[in-house]
């Protein structure tokens, strides 16, 4: 009997609310249905929401009531499945978990919402989202089967630089791989989110339960992605499926732009902002840095560098070689691993010619001032960030007010891409089926795979059988049985 199905691998982007774009996730399953799609995959914290670009406020040893704010509005977008912060595993599979008097579900629902959906489409969803468990939050992949609901739910293990402010780590238990029949074709499939995927102990653990298609949800968008894709494929012999969303800096939801406050840039809590510093157990305001004679040069890319005129008339803070100011951000690099998120460092827009600006002061290894400029006005355009000036306990939480018409006279602000995508659909022998889809938002990659290649591959090469050499290399997982399941 062939064994080929058809799969579907969407780049939505997250909308203004999670209701939303749980409607859209919706649609497009609906879309790939009529397209006799039978499992499709979403991008990572597809719910919820991936915060690119966003601080939240903290810097070492401090973090910023803004950023508190951001962090609360994040909390809410995020979902309730009904778990428990440890993870109750089957128990929460099977739903044996206790459900609170007066109510019919654990959870907001949203369970509920994504099997009813995967139920009348029929196509096997999995999707990314951040859920909310406790008072932490996960970045975590769920496995909907039309006929039986969720059959599974893991948590990233290991979130990557920034991201473990926000989401706590979640049990390696979590890694099991699930099985499932669509259409006679037997399907063992797991997911590794975003740089888990740079973890080779973690794929190996995939490998050995036999996976033979690999999820790989992220936030990446970098043209290095790909590779790591078929290599993926090709060294564990099974169909990969990567899935990113396409966001243009426009579409950053209100909460996160809302970085732009006074006193900040792009996330960034400028020096001599409004930050809370921990000082003995209290807080105090950060002092000022204090400029020095200099004269100013622009790059090519509209950069302002100030070169040291005289030595400095006033004491300034002494740095080490390359080091910088609390809260500046480092030179640009175009190192492949130069961000913790897959996208290399992009520079705050650049004033008008022959214009001075706000800025943020680094310095290079051979002590020269370097500005790096930040947006005109205290706010980016088309957004408005309002909080009550009272004491840092008793006050209310600060509102994030989108503006449908900024008046920047430039039409085309805000357009430029802040997550390219980069979805694509890669065969067991590392040939690329669909994609990588680049600068398009909403789009859906399709491609019909013949799941016998898999074995085929099996031939000469695999990594956790015939070519693992188990007697002399193991692996074990705490809490993660390696045996295929059934």
């Amino acid at each position: 009997m062939p064994q080929k199905l058809r799969l579907g691998v969407s780049q939505n982007r997250t909308l203004t609310t999670t209701a939303e774009t749980l409607r859209a996730l919706e649609e497009t399953t609906l879309r790939a249905a009529a397209d006799g799609i039978r499992l499709i995959l979403f991008p990572e914290a597809y719910l919820g929401g991936y915060p690119r670009n966003c601080s939240f406020g903290a810097v070492v040893g401090s973090r910023s009531t803004l950023g508190r704010d951001q962090f609360l509005h994040y909390f809410h977008s995020a979902v309730n499945l009904g778990d428990t912060p440890a993870g109750a595993g089957d128990d929460w599979v099977e739903r044996r978990l206790r459900v609170a008097k007066g109510r019919e579900v654990r959870g907001d629902g949203t369970r509920e919402e994504l099997e009813r959906v995967a139920r009348e489409t029929s196509v096997f969803v999995v999707t990314g989202l951040v859920e909310r468990s406790g008072g932490s939050l996960y970045c975590a992949v769920v496995y909907v089967c039309p006929r039986l609901g969720m059959i599974g739910k893991r948590r990233k293990v290991m979130p990557t630089g920034a991201e473990r402010l926000i989401w706590a780590q979640g049990s390696p238990s979590t890694l099991r791989a699930v099985t499932t029949t669509i259409a006679g074709v037997h399907l063992t499939l797991a997911a590794a989110i975003c740089w888990e995927n740079y973890m080779p102990l973690l794929r190996h653990s995939l490998y050995s339960q036999n996976v033979n298609l690999y999820l790989a949800p992220t936030a990446d968008s970098r043209d290095t992605w790909l590779s790591l894709m078929r290599t993926i494929a090709c060294e564990g012999r099974a169909v990969v499926l990567s899935s990113n969303q396409c966001v243009k800096r426009k579409d950053l939801l209100a909460w996160v732009r809302g970085t732009d406050a006074p006193g900040t840039s792009n996330g960034v809590m400028a020096v001599g902002g409004a930050q809370e510093m921990e000082v003995g157990g209290g807080f105090a305001q950060p002092p000022k840095s204090q400029r020095r004679r200099s004269m100013v040069t622009k790059t090519e890319d509209n950069h302002e560098i100030t070169w040291p005129a005289a030595p400095p008339i006033s004491a300034e803070p002494t740095l080490k070689s390359g080091a910088i100011g609390i809260g500046s951000p480092t030179k640009p690099t175009t190192s492949a691993i130069s961000s913790d998120d897959g996208n290399d460092y992009e520079e705050p827009p650049a004033p008008p010619p022959f214009t001075r600006s706000k800025s943020i002061i680094t310095k290079t290894t051979d002590n020269h001032e370097i500005t790096w400029p930040t947006t005109r006005s205290p706010t980016k355009p088309g957004l408005h960030y309002t909080h009550s000036h009272s004491s840092h306990h008793h006050r209310p939480p600060a509102t994030f007010i989108e503006d449908d018409h900024p008046q920047d006279g430039n039409s085309g602000a805000g357009e430029e891409y802040v997550c390219r995508g980069g979805s694509c659909i890669v065969g067991p022998f590392g040939g690329v089926l669909a994609g990588p889809l680049f600068e398009v938002e909403g789009g859906l990659l399709v491609a019909e795979v013949d799941f016998e290649d898999c074995e085929r591959g099996r031939l000469d090469l695999d990594v956790a059988g015939s070519y693992s050499r188990n007697d002399s290399f193991k692996l074990s997982v705490e809490g993660l049985d390696l045996i295929p399941p059934p």
